[in-house]
């Protein structure tokens, strides 16, 4: 593990629990709601976040077997089938150890944390709810983000100055756009949020 990963691993910790601090008091019913990822549920959102908690690497690689190794059809066809667990369940594994020292094999702790912070504010924001991840999580995920344009999302921010209202981030020259840093990030991952 990098100086990095070893340096942002409290955060992912951190930015785990705080989703599931936000979703913990939402009703039952509200987590079959559509997310801000079509076709799927707030409850799908939150079992392809974890499931690092429930498949280890054998029944992982049995899963994309399963699916002739195309992590696509088999991420949809397990956030489809596993969103269907209990909610306490895939609280727990918002909360597990697993998930809060999980480093993507691809991107380290740093692809972990954009993925809580993106897949998070996914499942959170058509639901209206406020999820306070660590401002350190919201930067690396911004800076990730507007790094290159159009963003690897295909956003072109070129000819733009965003800045966060909410906290201390800025990027770029161009026409202003001052928004929360949720909303950016969301625009920024091509959500349908406008610029």
């Amino acid at each position: 593990m990098s100086t990095v990963d070893t340096a942002m691993l409290p955060v992912l910790g951190t930015s785990y629990a705080a989703l599931a601090d936000a979703l913990a008091s939402v009703d039952e019913a509200r987590w079959r709601e559509p997310s801000m990822c079509a076709g799927w549920t707030v409850a799908n959102v939150i079992a392809h976040l974890t499931m690092a908690a429930r498949y280890d690497e054998a029944a992982f690689t049995a899963e994309l077997a399963a699916d002739g190794f195309d992590f696509q059809t088999m991420s949809d066809r397990l956030a489809l089938r596993d969103g269907a667990l209990p909610v306490d369940s895939l609280l727990a594994d918002l909360r597990s150890d697993t998930m809060a020292t999980f480093a993507m094999p691809v991107g380290g702790v740093a692809g972990s944390l954009s993925h809580v912070v993106i897949h998070g504010l996914d499942a959170t924001w058509p639901l209206g709810l406020e999820c306070h991840f660590p401002t350190a999580a919201t930067h690396l995920v911004l800076d990730g983000l507007a790094d290159t344009s159009p963003t690897m999302f295909g956003v072109e921010i070129d000819g733009l100055a965003l800045s966060a209202t909410d906290l201390d981030w800025r990027h770029g020259q161009g026409r202003p756009v001052e928004r929360p840093a949720a909303e950016l990030v969301l625009a920024l991952a091509g959500r349908h949020i406008a610029l």
